[in-house]
């Protein structure tokens, strides 16, 4: 079995309500359990956690380090200005999958720019909510190329 966080960052707790014209009507509980139930179907245990927090959401990825063997991560807005999770993810050695429910290269200019997907395995953006499931497949191939699970 893979262990796989899914870690959610700013403003994600207010998902199908807040601008749903740009992130749907999906809830941050739907997506949860949507990622456990397709994370059974790919052998994966899948943990979450959600912090509007810029330090809460490092110590996640420090504490994955010896608990997860994958992290699939929406960092919201931090992903343009976090140089701290950047840092954070190349420390902990964690495969990590940046996911955005949006097309952040189809918006603003500035969300052009992660910091995470220098340090990332890949980027998946724009399918709604199914970009986690695409995540999770993700780092499940990952994973078996790697033979962590």
């Amino acid at each position: 079995m893979q262990n796989i966080l899914v870690l959610n960052g700013p403003n994600l707790n207010l998902l199908g309500t807040r601008q749903p014209e740009v992130y749907g009507r999906t809830t941050l509980q739907m997506i949860e359990e949507l990622c456990v139930s397709h994370g059974k179907s790919n052998g994966q245990t899948v943990t979450h956690f959600q912090s509007n927090h810029e330090g809460a959401l490092i110590d996640a990825i420090h504490a994955a380090r010896d608990a997860q063997d994958g992290i699939v991560l929406n960092a919201g807005a931090y992903t343009h200005t976090s140089v701290a999770l950047m840092d954070a993810i190349s420390s902990a050695a964690v495969p990590v999958v940046e996911v955005h429910l949006s097309n952040i290269h189809a918006r603003e200019p500035f969300r052009h720019k992660s910091y995470i997907a220098p340090v990332a395995i890949g980027q998946i953006c724009g399918f709604g909510a199914t970009s986690y499931v695409l995540a999770l497949d993700a780092l499940a191939a990952h994973l078996r190329k790697e033979g962590a699970g």
